[in-house]
């Protein structure tokens, strides 16, 4: 893993979050149990704060950031899809994240809302509770229901055990 310092400002990781070796962890970042950080992910505390929650997902070449002496805050059981970019905003809990979607500085992720692929949500703008945006930029598309629910909390449940049990146990370098 590639856990830096930056200025006097450590990162503190929970024992049981999986952090992948190629992963880059910098400065004032908070990263809570269970977590599953992929190989790739990019997060740097070094002019701001990230603080992220339990049971959540930083999936495979995700950047996240924050202004300087801001946050970026990302709450319990929040997926984040691959290459998503994080910049400033917050991330209630159980929102989900597609894979390449922008979300910039201090825009909203409500509780259990969804950022679908590719799409950007704008500075400032806010996603109301389990509702889907979509577009470049972010529009509301419709409303999640609780087997929409059911199923995410299955992937969420996934990788919580990734991270807290298969890889720790599973992953063998080989080469």
């Amino acid at each position: 893993m590639a856990i830096y310092e930056f200025e006097g400002r450590t990162p503190k990781i929970d024992e049981s979050a999986f952090v992948a070796e190629d992963a880059s962890i910098v400065g004032d970042v908070s990263i809570g149990a269970r977590c599953f950080i992929g190989p790739g992910a990019k997060i740097k505390g070094d002019y701001g704060t990230i603080i992220i929650g339990d049971d959540t997902s930083i999936q495979e070449n995700c950047v996240l950031h924050a202004r300087p002496g801001e946050r970026t805050i990302i709450g319990d059981n929040v997926t984040v899809g691959h290459g998503a970019i994080i910049h400033g905003g917050t991330l209630e809990d159980f929102c989900i994240i597609g894979m390449g979607a922008i979300v910039s500085d201090y825009a909203v992720i409500g509780k259990w809302a969804v950022v679908a692929e590719g799409c950007v949500v704008r500075s400032k703008q806010e996603i109301p509770p389990e509702n889907i945006a979509v577009g470049i930029p972010a529009k509301l598309k419709g409303q999640i229901d609780q087997d929409y629910k059911d199923q995410w909390m299955k992937f969420k449940n996934i990788y919580s055990e990734l991270a807290s049990k298969r890889y720790p146990e599973g992953l063998k370098r080989i080469g």
